[in-house]
């Protein structure tokens, strides 16, 4: 059994989202994500893993190509292996609870728009090619969260 106490695993850092991996079970873990408003995540996906978020504090919005949705205490959003996704925090700090299982927890980032000149490593590339991703940037938000 793992047990966790979320509010004592928090921490955040104006810099940078945090994500503390709490503990892991046989193939799956869990873990918190701390975010301070307005900062969001790289555009991403894991291909051998589904990841399932669970807003605890705070809010924001995530996004994939085909919808987004807004995350409030109490919600949770589930993204299947291969989604490619982005969050971008609300005007509060926000805590998540994040649990992935699957064969690799490996993820592969397309886009990250909140840091200028980053560019997708070669090995990123390569596994969006063999995928048949054309378009690599998400489309901007219509708003901010």
């Amino acid at each position: 059994m793992l047990h966790f106490l979320l509010q004592s695993e928090q921490h955040f850092d104006p810099s940078q989202r945090v994500e503390k991996i709490l503990g892991r079970v046989d193939s799956g873990d869990a873990s918190v994500a701390c975010w301070e408003p307005h900062q969001v995540s790289p555009y991403h996906c894991h291909p051998r893993a589904t990841e399932i978020y669970f807003c605890f504090q705070g809010g924001g919005r995530m996004r994939t190509r085909a919808e987004q949705a807004d995350v409030a205490p109490g919600g949770f959003v589930v993204h299947p292996p291969g989604e490619l996704h982005e969050f971008t925090n609300g005007p509060a700090r926000t805590l998540l609870f994040r649990v992935r299982y699957g064969q690799d927890m490996a993820s592969h980032t397309a886009d990250w728009r909140q840091q200028p000149g980053w560019t997708p490593k070669p090995e990123d590339l390569a596994y969006f090619r063999r995928a048949g991703v054309a378009e690599l940037a998400l489309p901007p938000p219509a708003e901010e969260p």
